[in-house]
């Protein structure tokens, strides 16, 4: 935990000169709109205007919820073992989304509330699942602790092995309970103005969601100012490896993008550790669930797409992957105002 107080702000020179390759390029100022903000501050991370992007990962942080007793999601705790193994042996969603942009998929173990027979998923379990926070704390410090050190070890990791950006995402039945407890603390808003149908709830079922969620923060009485314990007390172990994921791209310089909801509590949390954080991620959707935009606002951060999407796994984040490959091709081998006849566009007053 050291190394969030090493964290440091992002180049800001390297982040103006890739806002001057931009602008040398023949085309309306800012015209690339959002994408270039991104691909500055892609730049700034890695200290280059030199973007490189080349080598992506999809990391895919999975942990199970003892708030599902509570009947707050369709289908049982069981099916997160399940979805944890079809990632991990490259048979889900995430995975064909992520073949489409060429990048690998790691899924971990961070808090399954069984053991799961497959090699390919990497053990860094920290608890077989969390308690219910409708009674209780989710975790204990020292869980939490080892869920946040995991997702800053895998990003150390990736750094070491060349990749240059980093997605997001999580599986874990009951995560959707979590994030709005958390979002709805962070945001200082009722439970019932961030909590949304998750994967498909009835009226009743959302119901009795917004009520865990109202006894979960009254047990629990957390602390907005306390981010550690806030997550400790109403997070899920994913969502603690997520946060060390996000803390982790902000100390080794690795640019992090937000998938959904749930991702987005995650660097929320991470924000409120080290608010330097937010100068190394990259918002790739809004999610359809109601804490979605707040969070992002929280942080200052724009998502590209708004296309109702809540699928959740990190896809969302992949999608933008595909734009970002688009936008530095644009970046890099577009025809330049030196290079032709054409006017340089001014700045507008």
């Amino acid at each position: 935990m050291d190394r969030i107080s090493q964290i440091r702000p992002a180049d800001k020179t390297a982040y103006h000169h890739a806002k001057d390759n931009w602008d040398s390029i023949a085309k309306p100022l800012g015209s690339f709109g959002l994408l270039e903000e991104m691909v500055q501050k892609i730049a700034a991370v890695q200290g280059t205007a030199d973007v490189d992007i080349s080598e992506r990962a999809a990391v895919i942080m999975c942990g199970d919820h003892g708030v599902v007793a509570e009947g707050v999601t369709q289908c049982g705790s069981g099916v997160t073992a399940e979805c944890a193994r079809a990632i991990a042996e490259g048979r889900s969603n995430v995975n064909a989304v992520a073949k489409a942009c060429g990048a690998k998929v790691i899924a971990v173990d961070v808090g399954i509330a069984a053991d799961v027979d497959c090699p390919e998923l990497i053990d860094c379990k920290s608890a077989y699942g969390t308690g219910n926070i409708a009674e209780g704390a989710a975790m204990t410090p020292e869980q939490t602790e080892r869920a946040v050190k995991c997702g800053m070890d895998i990003a150390g990791k990736l750094h070491s092995q060349g990749i240059k950006l980093i997605v997001s995402g999580e599986m874990g039945i009951g995560s959707t309970t979590s994030a709005s407890a958390l979002a709805s603390v962070l945001l200082g808003l009722p439970p019932h103005e961030v909590t949304g149908r998750g994967a498909g709830l009835s009226t009743d079922g959302l119901k009795r969601k917004i009520s865990a969620i109202e006894r979960a923060i009254k047990v629990n009485r957390p602390d907005a100012d306390k981010p550690l314990e806030l997550l400790q007390k109403l997070g899920g172990l994913e969502i603690a490896g997520m946060t060390g994921l996000f803390l982790g791209g902000a100390y080794y310089h690795v640019p992090v993008v937000i998938d959904g909801v749930i991702s987005a509590a995650a660097a929320a949390v991470a924000f409120r550790l080290e608010p330097l954080c937010a100068e190394y991620m990259l918002a790739s959707h809004c999610s359809k669930e109601p804490a979605g935009e707040g969070l992002l606002r929280l942080m200052g951060l724009d998502p590209v797409i708004n296309a109702g999407l809540r699928l959740g796994e990190g896809t969302g984040g992949l999608l933008l992957v595909s734009l970002l490959d688009g936008a530095v091709s644009l970046y890099r081998n577009a025809h330049r105002f030196d290079d032709t006849s054409i006017e340089r566009y001014t700045e507008l007053k």
